[in-house]
């Protein structure tokens, strides 16, 4: 089970490398790429993953038991925020001609993400 909670992991980091390189390739043009909310999904659900796989198994040989459900929540909810900002961000920009994305649901997508990688890595 640690092998495919490894593989999870690997494909949330993919994900958010996604979504962040993606909102960084596009600061300099109207649109966002659609990469972000393919990247973003896939984050999503390999972190859902990655709890359902370490609830079952790999996480109760950690010295804490486990990382702390609060923290599980937050990154959740920025998560699903980024997510659907995406989703939005995908909507509006195929409405408009030159597949333009308002500046705000743009920084706001790249802030969330830098956000949830700053709350993985400093709360503990």
């Amino acid at each position: 089970m640690e092998i495919l909670y490894n593989v999870f992991l690997t494909l949330h980091f993919v994900g958010w490398a996604v979504v962040l390189g993606g909102y960084l390739a596009s600061l300099r043009t109207p649109g966002l790429y659609t990469g972000v909310l393919h990247g973003a999904l896939t984050a999503l659900v390999a972190g859902i993953a990655m709890v359902g796989v370490g609830e079952a198994s790999v996480w109760e040989t950690w010295p804490n038991g486990g990382p702390d459900m609060a923290k599980i929540a937050v990154k959740l909810t920025v998560a699903l925020v980024i997510s659907v900002l995406a989703f939005v961000a995908k909507r509006q920009g195929s409405k408009a001609a030159d597949g333009a994305v308002a500046p705000g649901l743009k920084h706001a997508i790249g802030g969330l993400t830098l956000v949830n990688i700053l709350v993985a890595v400093f709360w503990n």
